[in-house]
């Protein structure tokens, strides 16, 4: 059994990320491949200092620091001889039964990966906000490796078992991709043909971004890259995947009419009806909160609905930037190999246009 783990800025969680690794009741030998980017804070020093203790631990240089290139390196130095390899990351804690029933699943339904659910575990009150945040459907719709469902056939599942020999197909993770990298090669693997199966009992514990800005962070570039998955795969659009750019447009441009009004039209009807966008957003957000904050403390609860939007727009923000930046270079391309598609007829000077 291969397991492969990237890390970058893992100080507080690396060790018992490792350990929950090596604390598997999986019945035969697990060899661990860390692929550490370049930190800033202890992470390579941590990852040496465990791989001291352990024969069966590697660590390897990913110089670029991002995911997709991490999990390849950490995978082409496994052991080839391994037909399973579970990846998992310097944030996760595996419970101990992972492994084991992953492969059990794996066996019973011929499967080439087997994945389970995202557990978010926060300790401050803000993180066990955010952890349910990404729990709800309110949060994060109805995804089943975040909400829960039932045992089956996936399109997409979290962290993953592979069979060695579906990467070897694939090709591995894009790296392309500095997000949304398991997705993107489920899809591939769905595409051979292959199953992607989702197992609700394989619950895999996470830590939640700790502030705001971090938070934001993660979803503005969670939005970016779903954005260019959609541009690669345009079938994959979804209501899911787009009903925070759209409700992050109908506020920003609800919030210029207010302006607007205000400042020079002066219409009450107007000024109503653009209200009446932000009301509803946060009457929406009021209502789910309300109706999934159960067993959250005040402090957590206070803090439910600011992560839940700040999720909703950080997203929204980060897919409408990143299409928006693509539209514009397409735009510039196009003009800078077809100068007379941009110019106007009259600028041109091609009079059948004006006609």
């Amino acid at each position: 059994m291969s397991v492969i783990m990237t890390a970058l800025e893992e100080e507080r969680h690396l060790a018992d990320a490792v350990a929950s690794v090596f604390d598997q009741d999986y019945p035969g030998p697990i060899e661990l491949v860390l692929a550490v980017g370049p930190s800033h804070d202890r992470t390579r020093e941590i990852a040496d200092e465990l791989a001291a203790t352990r024969a069966s631990m590697h660590v390897v240089d990913n110089p670029s620091g991002r995911t997709p290139a991490g999990l390849n390196l950490a995978v082409a130095a496994t052991d080839p001889g391994r037909p399973v390899i579970v990846r998992t990351d310097g944030h996760a804690h595996l419970p101990p039964d992972y492994v084991r029933m992953a492969v059990d699943t794996m066996l019973r339904t011929g499967a080439a990966n087997v994945g389970g659910m995202m557990l978010p575990v926060g300790v401050s009150g803000f993180e066990r906000a955010v952890a349910r945040a990404m729990s709800a459907r309110i949060g994060m719709g109805s995804v089943p490796f975040h909400t829960g469902g039932d045992e089956g056939p996936a399109q997409t599942v979290y962290l993953g078992v592979f069979r060695r020999s579906i990467l070897a197909t694939t090709g591995g993770f894009d790296e392309r991709f500095t997000r949304a990298q398991d997705w993107e090669l489920n899809h591939r693997i769905l595409g051979t043909g292959a199953t992607v199966w989702f197992d609700p009992r394989l619950r895999v514990g996470y830590r939640p971004r700790s502030n705001i800005r971090g938070l934001a962070a993660q979803f503005y570039g969670g939005g970016t890259w779903r954005w260019q998955l959609i541009r690669v795969y345009p079938r994959t659009a979804s209501i899911r995947y787009l009903a925070a750019p759209a409700a992050t447009v109908g506020l920003g441009v609800a919030v210029l009419v207010l302006l607007v009004d205000a400042a020079v039209i002066h219409s009450a009807a107007l000024a109503a009806a653009a209200a009446l966008v932000p009301v509803c957003y946060a009457g929406a957000v009021a209502v789910g909160c309300a109706t999934s904050r159960s067993g959250l403390d005040v402090e957590a609860s206070a803090w439910y609905p600011v992560t839940v939007i700040t999720m909703h727009l950080s997203w929204g923000v980060g897919f409408l930037t990143a299409a928006i930046r693509d539209g514009v270079r397409a735009l510039r391309e196009r003009c800078g190999s077809a100068p007379r598609s941009c110019r106007s007829p009259v600028a041109s000077g091609d009079v059948r246009s004006q006609r």
